[in-house]
């Protein structure tokens, strides 16, 4: 009898370390799936297009992209992410940019792929920047929006921000929430939520339609277009293969949270100011565009 209980002890105490490992281990990954970055371009992002037209500074803290008649450029992050907050500090082209696109997104690469864009249009001078934002999901886009820029972006370094996670996508300039894109799936609405992505960002030539939908071209003899970037942070969940991990309610996702699910009271008082005062198109309220027949989502709410 004697034998058995401490049979029984042993195996419960072996039953209590594997259950500790097991809890420890999935702590462990849940803790590395939030990952804010180095701050660091040559260590967080891999040149995609044209090496020569990427400058990066000796410490990797800043970096700018060229445009010319030879090519444009481009870089993306080495790792792909499931949720998360990405803000890019960037600063445009000034003078005549008349044609030029920036594009700062995330994509799944996939052919049913989601994205989340940026695009900053570029103008003639003296001319307001346009802000372009598109949301895909499961491979189907058309839904652009545009704002007037506030300020002027070739003078200083302002901050684009994406914040993804369950609920909601929330666009940010400055931390002023421009759009939000929410989850409506439930309704039947296609939302981001799958398909890990990456960061992209690249500037081109989009003559044939950036600029008062391609009556402006670029001027090449105003080049050639230089962008630059710096002080990024990437504080997102780096996908390893298992969205559990991604999903999971833990200090490191704070993203998930039940403050993030919506936009703050503040948050929506910046964002109606934007929708207007600065908005000028809403692919939403384009019933041409869609002959009378909106999608779903223009009817639903947006925080």
């Amino acid at each position: 009898m004697t034998q058995i209980n401490h049979k029984n002890k042993v195996m419960d105490k072996l039953k209590s370390i594997f259950l500790c490992g097991i809890f420890l281990l999935y702590s462990l990954q849940t803790s590395l799936a939030s990952v804010v970055s180095t701050g660091n371009f040559n260590n967080d992002f891999f040149v995609t297009w044209s090496p020569s037209h990427v400058n990066t500074s000796a410490d990797g803290r800043s970096r700018s992209l060229k445009l010319d008649q030879e090519a444009g450029s481009a870089f993306a992050s080495n790792d792909m992410f499931l949720f998360g907050q990405i803000d890019m500090p960037i600063k445009l082209v000034p003078g005549h940019s008349a044609g030029t696109v920036l594009a700062f997104y995330l994509t799944s690469d996939q052919p049913n792929r989601d994205e989340i864009d940026f695009e900053l249009l570029g103008n003639v001078s003296g001319q307001p920047y346009i802000l372009q934002t598109n949301v895909y999901a499961d491979g189907f886009d058309n839904r652009e929006e545009r704002i007037y820029l506030w300020f002027d972006p070739t003078k200083d370094f302002h901050t684009y921000s994406i914040l993804w996670n369950l609920h909601q996508i929330v666009f940010m300039v400055d931390f002023v929430p421009i759009r939000t894109y929410r989850n409506h799936a439930d309704k039947g609405v296609a939302y981001p939520r799958w398909q890990p992505m990456g960061i992209r960002i690249s500037l081109w030539d989009g003559s044939s339609w950036a600029t008062r939908g391609g009556k402006d071209k670029v001027d090449w003899s105003k080049g050639p277009f230089i962008v630059s970037f710096a002080n990024y942070t990437i504080d997102a969940c780096v996908w390893k293969g298992n969205a559990r991990f991604c999903r999971a309610d833990s200090s490191s996702n704070w993203w998930n949270k039940e403050e993030f699910t919506s936009l703050s009271w503040k948050q929506r008082r910046w964002f109606k100011w934007v929708r207007k005062y600065h908005l000028i198109y809403d692919y939403c309220q384009d019933n041409k565009r869609f002959n009378n027949n909106l999608p779903k989502e223009c009817y639903l709410s947006k925080y």
